[in-house]
């Protein structure tokens, strides 16, 4: 078909249909815009080795040569770069029975070599006999129809707003792949067609093929992306693989545990502090355990319960209370697992207990809650706070049992003496708010592991009493996990708070004294989430032994800075960066140079 231009002499000129050069001068002249015209850019500048669209530079790469054997996702460091690039993978199937005509041929002169030189007296040739027996065992799986050959193209363009940055980006991919033996070279002279190969037309113009069989292509697929986001939950941070967002709700999960690895000043306090914060806004009731005062800050900004406990205490906790019980559950059963729970915190109390001492204080237990009328036969609902008994009850009734004065003796400084006021109150605990926040940083050493005991009780008798969404944050558990009878409570409460919708965060920068005992490994398997910042070399092999952590995610953890490191999420993991906005840094951060620089603001605001 032809159509008519006319010209200034009004002379109709035929113009070919077929020829798309004429055929855009035709459009020019009528004036007639099309998608092309609105969607292309006003120009293209195309140098030797790159070209220029608009103010965008861009450069082909194309892969020139592999290794003999290749790792499955090799590919994948550089599908996850976080810098705008195009790839492109033309898959060309190749003739079985041309492959094989090729192949016995190369057979044939490899097989005539080896024999040349078997008669000439010469040493045998490793890379001959290696050759011969690739090709035979490639030519068996052609035959056999297990293989297929292909010519392969890998190419990539790479993009930057200035040719020093374009520089930079190739030589970080070159990098990644001459570490894995495979070789690339940009298109020079072929730069437009190198970018046309790899726009979205399934056009390969470039046409730089190896050949492969299907074992080595397979290698390139899947295009594996780490990526560990959802439509709702919290954001954790920012991948640092991709750049995309890591967002996720932690109680959709196995379980909604969690535990946090990580040295001292690698910002583990600040991640839980900004998790916290974060679930508070979509309703999460929060309760925390706080060794060193990170979270007063924190509490106070959000109007929680903040409750301090230490020898001299407004506040007190009762080991003896109960949880008010559903009408599922059995009295008796309540009953004998307070009684253990207490048998284990006094075990943490009076240091090496025999086992004949253990019968006395299982004895004496019972006998304590029977003289307060509290049996498997009482009505749990009618109990009040005064209801239940104290150490001193416990305590009067050691002492009046056979057996029981080296029990009594070891008690006293409990219930008369110096560390009196924590534990021989009746419980005047509420904590009916949002976040709460229990501090014991003004507690005896000793104290401590006590302590956290008790107020883990406290929260498990919660969390029984009344269902609600909930995380409970036990910080430096490695306190706990120092003695065996705290860290089986610990391991209870991650293997069971599940059923009260309940997740349990466990924080600790002390990964030999966590791991050390037997309940260490059985937390961390199951906690659904997993939270690794930045290690000492000192804790890295235990951190890879527990983790499978492969040499990479090793020295990765390594060199990571403050925030950043690697979260596992059921079977996903990437490499994660915390990142909080200014309002929140102001409310979360545990700098002590911010905190003075906050409280002296408020100080200048209070004098106005």
């Amino acid at each position: 078909m032809l159509d008519f231009l006319g010209n200034k002499n009004k002379k109709l000129t035929a113009i070919p249909n077929n020829n798309p050069i004429l055929q855009s001068d035709l459009l020019y002249q009528r004036g007639v815009a099309t998608i092309k015209d609105l969607i292309a850019p006003s120009a293209m500048k195309i140098g030797a080795n790159h070209l220029q669209v608009g103010e965008t530079f861009a450069r082909t790469l194309f892969v020139v040569a592999y290794p003999r054997y290749l790792n499955t996702n090799w590919f994948s460091p550089i599908i996850n770069i976080d810098f705008s690039m195009d790839t492109a993978m033309f898959v060309h199937p190749i003739n079985t029975a041309e492959i094989l005509k090729t192949l016995r041929k190369s057979s044939t002169q490899v097989q005539s070599q080896i024999h040349i030189e078997e008669q000439a007296g010469k040493i045998r040739d490793p890379i001959l006999e290696s050759a011969l027996q690739n090709i035979e065992e490639l030519r068996d799986k052609l035959q056999q129809g297990t293989e297929k050959f292909f010519r392969f193209g890998l190419y990539m363009t790479v993009y930057g707003k200035s040719l020093e940055e374009v520089e930079k980006s190739c030589q970080q991919i070159e990098a990644i792949l001459e570490a894995q033996m495979v070789y690339i070279k940009p298109a020079v002279l072929k730069v437009e067609q190198g970018f046309s190969s790899t726009l979205p037309l399934a056009n390969d113009e470039l046409d730089i093929a190896n050949n492969l069989n299907t074992a080595p292509l397979s290698t390139t697929f899947p295009f594996v992306s780490s990526d560990l986001s959802s439509n709702e939950g919290i954001l954790y941070g920012i991948n640092r693989h991709n750049n995309s967002l890591i967002l996720f709700d932690r109680f959709k999960l196995e379980n909604a545990n969690m535990v946090v690895f990580a040295k001292s000043g690698s910002g583990k306090s600040y991640t839980v502090k900004l998790e916290i914060f974060r679930s508070l806004m979509v309703g999460t009731n929060v309760i925390v355990i706080d060794p060193e005062n990170e979270y007063k800050y924190l509490c106070e900004t959000v109007g929680g319960t903040f409750i301090k406990l230490s020898l001299n205490s407004a506040y007190h906790l009762n080991p003896f209370d109960l949880p008010k019980i559903g009408e599922d559950e059995d009295p008796e059963d309540v009953l004998r697992s307070n009684i253990a729970s207490l048998i284990g915190l006094l075990h943490i109390m009076l240091g090496s207990v025999t086992p004949e001492e253990d019968s006395i204080l299982d004895v004496a237990i019972r006998e304590t809650y029977a003289m307060r009328d509290i049996t498997p036969q009482s009505n749990f609902k009618s109990f009040t706070p005064t209801s239940f008994p104290t150490m001193s009850d416990l305590y009067e009734v050691i002492r009046n049992s056979e057996g029981g004065e080296s029990l009594a003796k070891r008690m006293e400084k409990y219930t008369e003496g110096i560390f009196a006021g924590v534990l021989n109150h009746p419980t005047n605990v509420q904590i009916d708010n949002q976040l709460v926040v229990f501090n014991i940083r003004d507690l005896e050493e000793q104290l401590r592991p006590i302590a956290m005991y008790i107020v883990l009780q406290f929260i498990w008798n919660e969390m029984r009493s009344s269902l609600k969404k909930r995380l409970v944050v036990v910080d430096e558990a490695w306190v706990m996990m120092q003695n065996e009878d705290a860290a089986s409570f610990l391991f209870g409460i991650a293997k069971r708070c599940r059923k009260y919708y309940t997740g349990l965060t466990t924080i600790t920068q002390d990964i030999a004294d966590f791991m050390s005992s037997r309940y260490g490994k059985p937390i961390v398997t199951n906690s659904s989430l997993q939270l690794l910042l930045r290690q000492s070399p000192a804790a890295i092999d235990t951190i890879t032994e527990t983790f499978y952590l492969t040499d990479q995610e090793k020295f990765l953890l390594l060199e990571s800075g403050v925030g950043e490191g690697i979260i596992f999420a059921g079977a996903k993991h990437v490499a994660i960066k915390i990142i909080a906005s200014y309002a929140e840094d102001q409310v979360i951060t545990s700098d002590p140079r911010q905190l003075t620089e906050i409280e002296q603001a408020k100080k200048e605001l209070e004098e106005e």
